[in-house]
């Protein structure tokens, strides 16, 4: 089953559209490789995947093990490299809402972090550095 449908609409831009919910989201390429940066790029999305898989991990093990991640968010911050361009390092900040986690529960968290399919899928030269912030 094809996932997503993409179109080139001109001007550095791409529109894509979920097949099976029929959501669309819109990419732009970056102003500093001549773009208008009104959109996410394709990069920006790779490293907001990369976050948004490790949380609903740690959502899904949370979930399992009965504790609550409600309201934790995320400061995603990519760093690329030049020649050849490509991402060097995606840093992810976690602000967890509590502080009152247990030991047990902090390494169900950290787990999160090495089973996600997309940290899996990145390569291996893409620098993934993690940050947990209990409130």
């Amino acid at each position: 089953m094809i996932t997503a449908k993409t179109i080139y609409i001109g001007d550095l831009r791409t529109e894509a559209t979920h097949v099976r919910s029929g959501n669309s989201l819109f990419t732009d390429a970056p102003v500093d490789n001549e773009g208008k940066g009104e959109f996410f790029s394709p990069t920006d999305l790779v490293a907001t995947a990369l976050g948004s898989c490790i949380l609903t991990i740690m959502g899904i093990a949370a979930k399992k093990h009965q504790f609550n991640i409600d309201n934790t968010r995320l400061e995603i911050t990519k760093i690329m490299n030049d020649n050849p361009r490509k991402i060097g390092e995606v840093v992810i900040d976690f602000y967890f809402p509590y502080n009152n986690y247990s030991e047990k529960e902090i390494k169900i968290l950290e787990h999160a972090v090495k089973t996600c399919p997309v940290a899996l899928s990145l390569h291996p030269d893409i620098i993934q550095t993690i940050r947990f912030h209990f409130n």
